[in-house]
């Protein structure tokens, strides 16, 4: 498994815990909770990276660092 920064956060709207990958485009997914987020995102991840390579897309690689937003 790649190490891509996961960001979980919980969704009051979706009531469920939202798990997306900044660094990977769309790439997002959820869960009943935080781990269940997080296993969801690592499938997500590897069918981004899998989609992304059949359609000759750069695959970004992880930055090894936390992102920072302003």
């Amino acid at each position: 498994m790649t190490k891509y920064e996961v960001i979980i956060y919980w969704s009051k709207e979706d009531e469920a815990y939202i798990a997306e990958v900044p660094q990977l485009a769309g790439c997002a997914a959820h869960g009943d909770s935080q781990e269940d987020a997080l296993r969801n995102a690592q499938d997500a991840v590897a069918l981004w990276i899998e989609c992304a390579t059949e359609f000759g897309d750069p695959v970004p690689e992880p930055v090894g660092r936390r992102l920072v937003f302003a």
